[in-house]
């Protein structure tokens, strides 16, 4: 089974930049209206209301959507995008768990595990001498082993920080919308899409000042970036 690397991107990914945003975001906006439509849905398509409350039919879409982005991604792009087929994994678990049980608490921990465990194993990775940020990004640049290491230590804290606004976001809605289940409900979905997106890509963007400062560059004397 083919991963992407970091350090390694290839063709197809340099030519469909536009469809692997798509793919990695396309299972959380459907995620979002699905819960934002769950009762149209339900009753619209009969078969989803065995799956529960509009939580729960947008968790088994968003289930769905995640399985058809990683097919996607492996017949057009060569590849499986390593940190989304890691969170597939866990989306299929505990969605499947939450789903079974029909119990919710298992939708909204799973950000807080995901984001958990890449973190830790980011952090953890660097005890070993390894920065293992290239087996989890994919990236048209080339750093230096300074770069990686601190790039690295930057986005395992910023992975242990996301668990622990999620953790902050769903108990918080929970408390404040008592007992107004379906409220908390969509704080939650609307900040995991709308609030987390942004954070996200705000953070990116400010780690270009350090990843200009340690791209390497090739024997051409071109860096990877401008290429």
């Amino acid at each position: 089974m083919k991963f992407e690397s970091d350090t390694t991107p290839t063709a197809a990914d340099r030519h469909h930049p536009m469809l692997k945003l798509a793919l990695e975001l396309g299972p959380l906006l459907v995620f979002f209206f699905a819960n934002l439509r769950g009762e149209w849905l339900a009753a619209t398509f009969p078969s989803l209301s065995v799956l529960g409350g509009p939580l729960f039919i947008a968790s088994g879409l968003f289930m769905v959507a995640t399985v058809v982005s990683l097919v996607v991604s492996k017949i057009v792009l060569g590849h499986l995008p390593l940190m989304p087929f890691i969170s597939g994994i866990v989306v299929l678990v505990f969605g499947g768990l939450g789903i079974w049980l029909q119990d919710e608490l298992f939708f909204k921990m799973k950000p807080t595990i995901i984001n958990t465990l890449f973190g830790v194993v980011l952090l953890g990775g660097l005890l070993f001498g390894k920065s293992l940020l290239g087996y989890v990004f994919n990236a048209a640049f080339q750093l230096d082993e300074a770069g990686w290491r601190k790039l690295t230590i930057r986005w395992g804290l910023f992975f242990l920080f996301l668990a622990v606004l999620n953790e902050i976001v769903w108990r918080g809605a929970n408390a404040y919308y008592l007992p107004d289940a379906k409220a908390a409900d969509n704080f939650w979905v609307a900040f995991k899409v709308w609030g987390t997106m942004p954070i996200t890509l705000i953070f990116t963007m400010t780690q270009m000042p350090l990843i200009m400062r340690h791209t390497v560059q090739d024997p051409a004397g071109n860096t990877e970036a401008e290429k």
